[in-house]
């Protein structure tokens, strides 16, 4: 049987989450989670960071770290990643990174939350959807999308490839010459993908990505891992099984981990 598998979940380490760094690992551990993805929003600037609750502050990121490398020594059953969640901010982008600056981390997921200084898919922005044109804003999310699975950056994952959905706004249009643009981005780039099960949570009520999308990523032969997008312990293994599912019917026969170190490895669906 396929091992259970989550690259992508946080803690209270980013402002947001209910549960701690310790009891995450160790209900991912009591619910047989055999690779686990610990990967804390990379810190944003106070310009995004809305009300500190967004991203990890910036002087703890090495304590973070090191606290990952204590709960390995503590859980040796278990292979723990040391990743983050990197936001693509587009033109928007007032950080400066230095080379080498991501070497630390085994993974670095890459997430679209902001269209501008809109947090399209945070409660803190869900005003902001009450006069939006939406499929505009489909439009101008999947530019972003493209924008960041093409530029060099040490992004090794598209973290929810669709995750403009979850509040269940959706396009007058067919989605699927976007969803073209989408995938031949992601292949160029030879970066994985995940299937996100926190779409299942949401309001939205689906995996991240839906359905075609996911088939249109198999047939162009992007690897794919899976992630909870866990923010407390209740969620922290939450329809793994399902997202396999999901995948085998789209046509992957195998799921990617990433394991300490970066090393890449398969397991069959």
């Amino acid at each position: 049987m396929t091992p259970l598998i989550t690259l992508h979940t946080h803690s209270s380490y980013c402002g947001h989450a209910s549960a701690t760094l310790d009891q995450m690992v160790h209900q991912a551990h009591a619910q047989g989670v055999a690779y686990l993805g610990v990967s804390e929003h990379y810190p944003l600037t106070e310009k995004f960071n809305l009300k500190g609750k967004i991203s990890m502050p910036a002087d703890e990121v090495d304590s973070y770290l090191s606290h990952i490398q204590r709960l390995r020594v503590q859980y040796p059953q278990m292979s723990i990643t040391a990743g983050c969640e990197l936001d693509w901010l587009g033109a928007s982008e007032d950080r400066c990174f230095t080379p080498g600056q991501f070497d630390t981390f085994d993974m670095v997921l890459g997430s679209v939350h902001f269209l501008g200084t809109w947090l399209v898919n945070g409660s803190f922005g869900l005003d902001g959807w009450k006069d939006a044109d939406v499929d505009q804003v489909w439009r101008d999310y999947v530019d972003e999308w493209c924008a960041m699975a093409s530029a060099p950056s040490p992004i090794t994952c598209l973290a929810h490839p669709d995750v403009v959905k979850k509040y269940g706004f959706m396009p007058s249009f067919d989605l699927g010459p976007l969803y073209d643009l989408m995938v031949e981005a992601t292949r160029a780039s030879a970066r994985m993908i995940e299937v996100n099960t926190a779409g299942l949570r949401h309001p939205c009520g689906q995996l991240y990505p839906a359905p075609g999308l996911l088939a249109r990523f198999a047939q162009a032969q992007v690897a794919c891992t899976v992630g909870t997008d866990a923010h407390g312990t209740a969620d922290v293994a939450s329809g793994i099984r399902q997202a396999y599912q999901a995948m085998y019917e789209a046509g992957y026969r195998q799921v990617s981990v990433v394991l300490p170190g970066g090393e890449v490895r398969e397991f069959d669906l």
